[in-house]
């Protein structure tokens, strides 16, 4: 959902240098993004430690049948985001099967990432709420007069139940982690296994 071709970050590294420790940012390989990649270091964010799989999962999720994330598109890009130092990756065991790479921030990928989102959200926001209404306007007239009154309150009955879910799904911060019965590992409460050492979370 991101503005531009790429996400530019050389002057964000030099602000954040200044605030806390530059060395955190001597890691990373190139000050730019595209969208997909950005979008695929929120993801990981948004889920603390993500395994291959589970990110094309979570993708498709999330671009809703308009791209469809590959393996083929998203493993070198996972490869690409930690050979340039925004992602590290470790193994974990299974219970299911062998062990599993997963996916999680590196600190300048993490200190990247939330500077950026907190510089544009607003910008972002008014974007979406800008599609949303380009999107609605095209949709109403594509149908005969009379029945553009009826597809417009349809439409209001979308929007209001779109934004409750957003706003029940954006959950407080102490509601998003749980810890593993197993290892003790802090997760997320929305993942079936844990991260760390793959126990079933009930």
């Amino acid at each position: 959902m991101w503005l531009g071709k790429f996400l530019d970050f050389e002057d964000d590294i030099e602000e954040l240098k200044s605030k806390i420790k530059k060395e955190i940012f001597n890691g990373l390989g190139k000050s730019k993004l595209t969208p997909l990649e950005f979008t695929i270091i929120e993801t990981i964010f948004n889920s603390q430690l993500l395994s291959g799989y589970d990110l094309i999962k979570n993708l498709n999720q999330h671009f809703a049948g308009t791209w469809e994330a590959r393996s083929g598109t998203i493993y070198p890009i996972l490869r690409k985001l930690e050979k340039d130092g925004f992602l590290m990756s470790k193994k974990v065991r299974s219970q299911i099967g062998p062990l599993r790479k997963v996916y999680s921030l590196t600190e300048p990928g993490e200190e990247i990432l939330k500077y950026k989102v907190n510089k544009n959200y607003k910008d972002q926001l008014k974007f979406i709420e800008n599609m949303l209404i380009e999107l609605s306007s095209i949709y109403i007239t594509s149908f005969p007069v009379n029945k553009q009154k009826k597809k417009m309150e349809e439409i209001r009955e979308n929007l209001k139940e779109m934004f409750g879910a957003i706003l029940n799904n954006i959950p407080p911060t102490s509601k998003l982690k749980t810890r593993c019965n197993e290892c003790g590992f802090e997760i997320r409460k929305d993942v079936s296994n844990c991260t760390n050492c793959g126990a079933i979370i009930v």
